[in-house]
């Protein structure tokens, strides 16, 4: 088994680094169109609408940078991707980011050979039960059955935590969301866990959200964002900037309804022209035109927009920021300087 672990650790790795030679970003430049992969279907952070559109928290990262790159953020190719597929697509050059909920850990960083660009949200992993299971911590666990997808932190996450509370589980693997979902409503696990900004948008498609709870323990700490594969770093930088940008604009103050007038002339805001184009030659080092980031704040918004929009306390998700309210606001995100 061990040996099986390793040998696929290394073959992912092997592909990133072949993949990693080619430009990214002339590739995308030269096909028109960026390849990006996302969850198979998250309500919130990565789903299709009922006009089969993508729509969702991660899909605003994959439209901004493509409205950075090709200046048409509809350029873009969705690739659903599993726990279990999503590093292969990436190494091996099928995407050209993933966007999907994906944390940033040592070894996927140093082994798997992937760059994490950044953090578009902090999470930890949490448990769901129906309500009448009668469970009020996830320390009365013992014996269940708990439904996790294969591929994931979660696994070890959870391994972790029943083995340092001396209590047992029988797993029930599950590939998908929408798998999790079937199995958990049907019956065939007790729990199902995973992040907690994933438990609620799970709960937010149930008929009846209301018979069922997220215990309040979180057991991990998750810092999720895009990825991108080692050894491009002129790619990495883009997607990384592209970030940044919907970060720095809610600090900033910079909103699709602003932008436009904001970008049409320099103001006494150095940062702000310089991150719009108006002054410097921020998108000239990037390889791109000056109006990028003006073209990705415009997509959906600066992270704030897009947090509420997708996720926040005024949709069915209901996520409060927490921990991804900015900086200045007592939280964690934080862009570096544009300068």
């Amino acid at each position: 088994m061990k040996k099986s672990v390793i040998f696929g650790a290394l073959t992912v790795a092997g592909l990133a680094a072949g993949a990693a030679a080619a430009g990214t970003l002339d590739d995308v430049k030269a096909r028109g169109k960026l390849n990006c992969g996302v969850a198979t279907g998250v309500p919130g952070f990565a789903f299709t609408d009922a006009n089969g559109d993508w729509q969702g928290f991660d899909v605003a990262v994959c439209r901004a940078v493509a409205a950075a790159v090709l200046s048409d953020a509809t350029a873009v190719e969705f690739v659903p991707t599993t726990g279990k597929t999503r590093f292969t697509a990436l190494a091996s050059g099928e995407i050209d980011m993933l966007a999907r909920n994906t944390t940033w850990t040592f070894s996927r960083d140093v082994d798997l050979k992937f760059t994490f660009v950044g953090i578009n949200y902090y999470d930890g992993q949490g448990f769901m039960v129906p309500k009448e299971l009668g469970v009020s911590s996830a320390k009365e666990l013992d014996g269940a059955t708990v439904c996790i997808q294969t591929g994931t932190t979660t696994e070890l996450n959870l391994a972790d935590f029943f083995r340092i509370n001396n209590i047992s589980y029988e797993p029930v693997p599950i590939e998908t969301n929408a798998e999790a979902q079937q199995q958990y409503l049907a019956g065939a696990c007790d729990v199902y866990t995973t992040d907690a900004s994933g438990l609620a948008a799970t709960r937010a498609s149930f008929e009846n959200a209301g018979d069922h709870v997220i215990l309040p323990e979180i057991i991990s700490k998750e810092p999720l964002g895009p990825l991108v594969r080692h050894g491009d770093d002129e790619w990495g930088d883009v997607v990384r900037w592209t970030l940044n940008t919907l970060i720095a604009a809610e600090e900033l103050g910079i909103t699709s309804a602003n932008v436009e007038e904001m970008s049409a002339a320099a103001g006494d805001k150095p940062e702000i022209n310089r991150m719009l184009g108006t002054e410097g030659t921020l998108g000239e080092m990037l390889g791109l035109d000056a109006a990028w980031a003006k073209r990705a704040i415009s997509v959906g918004g600066n992270y704030g927009e897009i947090f509420a929009k997708n996720i926040g306390e005024e949709t069915p998700i209901g996520l409060a920021r927490g921990l991804n309210a900015q900086w200045t606001d007592g939280g964690l995100m934080y862009a570096p300087p544009f300068r």
